[in-house]
This record gives C-alpha cells, sequence and structure tokens, in this order.
C-alpha cells in the first residue's frame, strides 16, 4: 500500500465536516466512519475513477455515484474491490467520501459501508435531489465566511495589540492581549532565557519547560539543544541531518524566526524578536486556530519595538536626544547622539485606510529607521541619508533634500510639500528638488529682502501662499491643487482669486508667474 499523503493545505481555512452535515438543504447523512468534530475539508472533487489515488491531492471531500463499480462487486463476487477502494482513497489523505443515491443505485452498496467503517473513512449518504455542485458550492461559501471570519479576528487583534502597546505598561499589556485572543499564555522571554513578564493561564504540566527549551531553538547564535524532539519551523531538515546548519554537537548555528511543537494537546510557538537582543516570545495555547500565526506575529513586531531599541546602547542615545529636544536643546546639539551625517523626512500617506501603529512601525522597519511618528493622517519618518528611501506598496511617500540637523524644520516642509505633490500626480514617491538654477545667481539676503516685499500683502495668510506655491508648482491645474491641499477645486479657485488680488498680478502672465515662484522658493 502506498504511503499515506499529507493535504497540501490551500491558503482558504477548511470546512469542519460537522458544518456540511448541518446543512438541512444539503441533507447529507452519515453512514459510516468515525465522528470525530476535528474532521475537516478543505476541497470537494468529483470522480468515477476506479482509482483516485494519482489524481487526489489529500483533504478532499470525494463525491462519486458509483459509476465505476463493476457488478460483481455489489453482487459479493469481487469481494475486495471496496476494499481496495477505500484503502487507495484513505491513502491519498481524502477526507472524506461522499456516495450520491440516483442514478445508478438506489442504496449505497453495504460492502462500501463496511469498507469505509473498517478504514476509518466518513462515508455521506447524499440524497438524489442534492447535486455534486451544490455540495462543491457549499464547501466554497463555508471556506469564505470561515475566510471573512478569520480576516475580521485578526484585524480586531491587531487593533487590540497596537491599543495595548501604547499603554502606560507597554510589554505586560501586550502580553496580556495577546494571552486573551489566543485563550492561552504568553511568555517573554530574555537573552538568558528567563522568563521576563508572562500573562494568561497557566499550561498544563510540563508546557512551560516545554516552551522555554523551544524558545532556545529561536534564539540566535545559541548551542542546539540534545533533545529528540523535532520542532517543526520550517527552516531546517528533518531529524536525520543536520540542524540549522551545524556543525557537529553544541556548535552555534543560524536560529529560524519562529518555531512550533505540540505537547499532549498543548500547542507550542516561539517568535524570535527582530531587534536581535537574545529577546523571544512564547505562546503556549490549547487550541490553533486560522490567524493565531498572524497574531502573535504582529506581538512580536510591537514587542521587538518595545524591547530592541530600549535595550542597546543605540536606543538609549535615542531616547536622550528626544529627551533633550523636549527640554529645549538645539537640534544640532542632540544629532551626534543620533549618529553623524545627514537626514531626510519622508511623510508618507497610506492609500486605502489611516495608518496605525504597527503599519507605522513597519514603514520605520522598512526604510531603515526606528524614528517614526505617527499623526493622524500622516507618518513621518527621520532617515539618515545614506539610506535611500524607495516607494514602499500601499503608500505615498514624499522626501526632503539631506539636511543637517538645524534644517530639519525647513526639510519638515519640504518632505510634507513633496508629499502633495506626489498625492496630486499619482506618483508612489516624490523627492524635494534641492537644485536652485537661478536663484543661486542672487545673493540670499537681497533675494529673500525682495521674497519679502513682493509677497508682503499675503503676510499672515500662509494658507493664501501656500496655496499659491502649490498651484504654480502644479502648472496651474485646480484639480491637481485642490488634491495635494485636500480642499475643494472651488476653494482653490477663490485663495488664487484672492492672491492676484491682494498682490495685484496677472497670474496669466508668465513673467508674473515665474517671479512669484522664485519668491515663494525664498520662503
Amino acid at each position: 500500500m502506498p504511503e499515506t499523503i499529507t493535504p497540501a493545505v490551500p491558503p482558504t481555512p477548511p470546512v469542519p465536516l460537522s458544518a456540511l452535515l448541518a446543512r438541512e438543504d444539503l441533507a447529507l447523512r452519515r453512514l459510516a466512519g468515525p465522528t470525530d468534530p476535528d474532521i475537516a475539508v478543505h476541497w470537494a472533487h468529483a470522480s468515477e475513477m476506479a482509482d483516485p489515488y494519482p489524481y487526489l491531492l489529500g483533504g478532499e471531500l470525494l463525491l462519486t455515484a458509483g459509476v465505476h463499480i463493476p457488478e460483481d462487486a455489489v453482487s459479493g463476487a469481487c469481494p475486495g474491490y471496496f476494499d481496495d477502494y477505500v484503502s487507495r482513497i484513505v491513502a491519498a489523505g481524502g477526507a472524506a467520501l461522499g456516495f450520491g443515491v440516483a442514478p445508478v443505485y438506489d442504496t449505497v452498496p453495504r460492502a462500501l459501508v463496511d469498507a469505509c467503517e473498517a478504514h476509518g473513512l466518513p462515508l455521506l449518504e447524499v440524497p438524489p435531489r442534492t447535486t455534486f455542485s451544490g455540495v462543491a458550492r457549499a464547501v466554497w461559501q463555508l471556506m469564505a465566511q470561515a475566510r471573512t471570519a478569520e480576516l475580521r479576528r485578526v484585524t480586531q487583534a491587531q487593533q487590540s495589540l497596537a491599543s495595548a502597546a501604547a499603554q502606560p505598561d507597554p510589554v505586560p499589556s501586550v502580553l496580556r492581549r495577546l494571552a486573551q485572543r489566543l485563550s492561552g499564555r504568553a511568555v517573554l522571554y530574555g537573552p538568558d532565557g528567563t522568563e521576563i513578564a508572562a500573562a494568561g493561564r497557566e499550561p498544563a504540566q510540563g508546557a512551560g519547560e516545554a516552551l522555554a527549551a523551544l524558545a532556545d531553538v529561536v534564539r540566535p547564535d545559541r548551542p542546539a539543544p540534545a533533545t529528540g524532539r523535532t520542532p517543526q519551523d520550517g527552516h531546517r531538515p528533518g531529524p536525520s541531518g543536520p540542524q540549522h546548519g551545524s556543525t557537529g554537537a553544541g556548535a552555534p548555528r543560524p536560529a529560524p524566526a519562529s518555531a512550533t511543537d505540540t505537547l499532549g494537546e498543548t500547542h507550542l510557538a516561539a517568535y524570535a524578536l527582530g531587534a536581535g537582543e537574545g529577546f523571544v516570545l512564547g505562546v503556549a495555547a490549547g487550541r490553533r486556530e486560522p490567524g493565531d500565526h498572524t497574531i502573535a506575529s504582529v506581538a512580536a513586531v510591537l514587542l521587538t519595538l518595545l524591547t530592541g531599541e530600549q535595550h542597546s546602547g543605540t536606543g538609549a542615545a535615542r531616547s536622550s536626544a528626544l529627551v533633550r529636544l523636549l527640554l529645549g536643546a538645539a537640534p544640532e546639539s542632540v544629532a551626534p547622539l543620533l549618529g553623524e551625517g545627514r537626514w531626510l523626512v519622508v511623510h508618507a500617506r497610506r492609500e486605502a485606510q489611516p495608518p496605525d501603529a504597527v503599519a507605522a512601525s513597519a514603514l520605520g522597519a522598512a526604510l531603515g529607521s526606528a524614528l517614526v511618528d505617527l499623526g493622524h493622517d500622516v507618518v513621518r519618518v527621520l532617515v539618515p541619508a545614506g539610506r535611500e528611501p524607495a516607494p514602499q506598496p500601499g503608500w505615498t511617500l514624499g522626501v526632503s533634500a539631506a539636511t543637517d540637523p538645524r534644517e530639519w524644520p525647513a526639510a519638515d516642509t519640504q518632505a510634507a510639500r513633496a508629499l502633495a505633490r506626489a498625492r496630486a500626480t499619482r506618483t508612489p514617491l516624490v523627492r524635494h528638488d534641492h537644485r536652485r538654477g537661478l536663484a543661486e545667481l542672487v545673493p540670499c539676503q537681497e533675494a529673500e529682502a525682495h521674497a519679502r516685499a513682493l509677497l508682503g500683502p499675503l503676510l499672515g495668510r500662509p494658507e493664501l501662499a501656500e496655496t499659491l506655491r502649490t498651484w504654480l508648482s502644479l502648472h496651474g491645474s485646480w484639480d491637481r491643487t485642490a488634491v495635494a491641499l485636500g480642499v475643494h477645486r472651488n476653494t482653490v479657485r477663490q485663495r488664487i482669486a484672492r492672491c492676484a488680488a491682494l498682490l495685484d498680478a496677472d497670474l496669466d502672465d508668465m513673467d508674473v508667474r515665474m517671479e512669484l515662484w522664485f519668491a515663494l522658493r525664498q520662503r
């Protein structure tokens, strides 16, 4: 007999067989096989092949009307037919067999019922009024419902964990919220393997020790544990080969990002926190549901942000720099604490929905900086100039010119204007154009004096000056200016008309536009 196939799990959640049996519109009836509520169906497939083994992936509800059954098998002249047929389905990893009553058979052959009972394969009777396509459609409907429920659960958990991370005691709050969401226990282990904080109910006997051992598997630069257990981390060969690239017992090896294991009925998981400091998140739960891994991964990201920076020299220096800025120190005096060199200010706006703490942190990580400020609609990131920002999927970015710390406020304005232009032109990323061209031919003080004189009537009306600057930068486009400023196009028209009146200027004249643009660039 061929080796039993492990089902190739699809990206959608499986359907409990009991849920199909509960559908009154299908009227399916179980005739044989186990009644385990955990039996799941990953898809439905109809086949009249006498040997369906080569065509099954595993996890199917196989539907048949018995067209393939020879007459002597029903009469008993060929007693081994049904046993062979069912054993091949079981070997292929089939989840259940559905037999359609009519048009070939009025009842399910008794020998088939006995074979399914003997091999432990659930056998369902499909009544004449229920079509195979109706059964398949019900499977996909239940899958879609399960997927929607999973996405809703993950989204709610993400919001809950982000809220917990903003509490005065963020690490215990995140652990408590995670334990509640997974109905288990969440533990934060330190670099030396000690339990720093924990929340949730105590796991089953021995599970705590097993979880701590699993945490050692994902902790970097640790000797491989001498144990016969093989955690399911998905990053290493089987037990017969070397684990994690080790060259011998106790040799250092690269650790996986996560690992899972089971101890009796308890599901264990460990996640290495990304700061590289040796902190590990461990989770023990009585059950493992779709979405649990995603939820725990979000918690791991938040705990990385909460633990990594504060326990490194870089994090302490950055905290010190922020405190000094809040106490009134000049930016240039605290810049050495943040690192040498010039800086870029990045303004980013999420396309689909307002950003949350998780999305903002992920953006900062993608741009290579932990200096992230989450606003209502815009995320601001301070990035070392050596790390050139690239477009990020789902975000619109505006990037300032590289500046010294004393010019950070000006760079912040540059990034805001670049973001406005990016949104107006539907461009993923716009960089501030720091080239001044002809402006450099005029001494800076004289240029600024000319700008103050020309734009004097707009003094105290920043919304007018900004609207004029944006309108000129977008070549007089009312619609793009409205998008960039987030106002109605009629508001743009009214403001530009007001500017023309206050400046006593013909804004249709290109010479006037050029002079105003030159003046606005000095602001």
